[in-house]
């Protein structure tokens, strides 16, 4: 089994992912303790795909993320570099265009996406920024980016029990759960690591994204940062 270190090496990561694509969403819910869902449902109003519309779900994974787009009526294309978690999802939903892609250099011409989206998947690139260039590039001109990311938590004292559950209670729950309890314990460190809300909106900034803005989920444990092109 793999799991990848703090220094994200695509390789290794996407290694990582393969291990854990079977039952990647269902440990996810057991983590989060049901607030996955919540998440998504979150992420779908910021993103408020339309009919017709032209959606990237990257770091789709299985898929799970993209479904809202898709009831909504939007073409969605679900992308991934996780060769496992796309051969996953495309077992669970043959009718969409899964798309094997790196987000550092995405394989879509500029001014593609009306939106592009990516739900905890940012903190597992290897070079963020470059990743939100490409994210900007491949949107159309008046466009709109949303990232739900692992963030921190807003309140002190909720901010120390938070990261006491991440390092001692995440891995044991993990390892009753996870086939590669593992990745879990760098998908715990890879969260502490990780700039607060202020610190990726400035990146947000400085990639080229306009209005930036973001919104805290659950105290400060998630942010839904947004981004207009």
């Amino acid at each position: 089994m793999t799991r990848a270190s703090l220094d994200k090496q695509p390789h290794e990561v996407a290694s990582m992912f393969d291990d854990v694509a079977a039952n990647y969403d269902l440990t996810n819910d057991v983590l989060s303790l049901g607030q996955a869902r919540l998440w998504r449902k979150e992420v779908a109003k910021a993103v408020d795909a339309r009919p017709a519309q032209k959606i990237l779900d990257l770091a789709a994974g299985t898929a799970t993320s993209s479904q809202p787009f898709a009831r909504a009526g939007a073409y969605v294309v679900p992308c991934d570099f996780s060769i496992g978690m796309l051969q996953v999802g495309k077992k669970r939903h043959p009718w969409m265009p899964f798309t094997a892609g790196d987000a550092t250099k995405l394989p879509f011409k500029d001014d593609t996406f009306d939106a592009v989206t990516i739900s905890f998947g940012l903190r597992n690139v290897q070079d963020t920024d470059s990743a939100l260039r490409e994210m900007y590039r491949v949107t159309k001109p008046g466009g709109r980016v949303v990232i739900c990311e692992f963030s921190q938590p807003t309140w002190t004292p909720f901010r120390t029990v938070y990261t006491e559950y991440l390092m001692r209670a995440l891995p044991p729950v993990a390892r009753a759960v996870s086939s590669n309890p593992d990745a879990y314990v760098y998908l715990a460190e890879s969260i502490r690591s990780w700039p607060d809300q202020p610190a990726l909106a400035a990146r947000l900034q400085k990639a080229g994204w306009s209005n930036v803005a973001w919104r805290n989920l659950t105290g400060g444990v998630v942010a839904l940062h947004r981004g207009t092109k």
